[in-house]
């Protein structure tokens, strides 16, 4: 069995796979503002998978790994946190961290042609670059959403302007999938699209993929 955590700005997953990658249990909490509390939350939901034979561990990290576990979350003020120690207390076993989006570009571009860029349209925007099924060393720099551009008058990160947790505070809603009219549609379309043109300028990709909320949106243009 393998185990993997997807820490995120507003929830956490935990999901159980077999060695062909088949989901056999999961889990989804929260994600606390405290650090403190956070690891309380994860060891609690952590618990029921140690009757498990968990062969590895990966847990994916919104921000950045540093010799494997010292980490600095992007959207969360939390510097050098510990989640080696309460995740190997439980599990005896091999304990792998990576950046998020790092390690969603190397699934989602699995197989495919040339060099793949995925953007993560969540709390914040993320990205990784991968090639061949290979991440590749320019990922670990990769911060689109940090990106000034101007919109609606005001210049502003580009995460500010984009991001799922952005749309849903400028049309206040809870959830930017419920977003259905044309002209708010076509407003969001404008927002994603600002970082684009550089995104392709300097990295000359193949392909983007679209990932969080926004790549569900999406679904909506026929």
């Amino acid at each position: 069995m393998y185990l993997g955590i997807d820490i995120g700005g507003t929830k956490t997953l935990i999901a159980l796979f077999t060695r062909r990658g088949r989901i056999i249990r999961r889990k989804k909490f929260r994600t606390p503002q405290g650090s403190n509390t956070f690891i309380r939350e994860l060891e609690n939901n952590l618990a029921v998978f140690t009757k498990y034979k968990v062969r590895s561990v990966v847990v994916a990290i919104p921000g950045v790994v540093q010799k494997n576990y010292s980490v600095k979350f992007g959207n969360r003020k939390w510097d050098d946190i510990d989640i080696f120690t309460p995740v190997k207390n439980l599990f005896d076993c091999s304990i792998w961290f990576e950046n998020d989006a790092n390690l969603a570009v190397l699934f989602e571009s699995y197989r495919l042609p040339g060099k793949t860029i995925f953007l993560t349209f969540s709390t914040g925007i993320g990205g990784g670059i991968a090639e061949k099924n290979h991440i590749l060393p320019e990922s670990d720099q990769f911060e689109p959403g940090h990106r000034l551009y101007q919109y609606n008058g005001h210049v502003s990160e580009w995460e500010d302007i984009a991001a799922a947790s952005a749309i849903e505070n400028y049309y206040h809603v809870d959830r930017a999938t419920n977003l259905r009219k044309k002209p708010i549609l076509e407003d969001i379309a404008k927002r994603v699209y600002l970082g684009l043109p550089d995104i392709v300028k300097v990295y000359h990709p193949d392909t983007i993929i679209l990932g969080g909320p926004m790549g569900k949106i999406f679904r909506l243009y026929v």
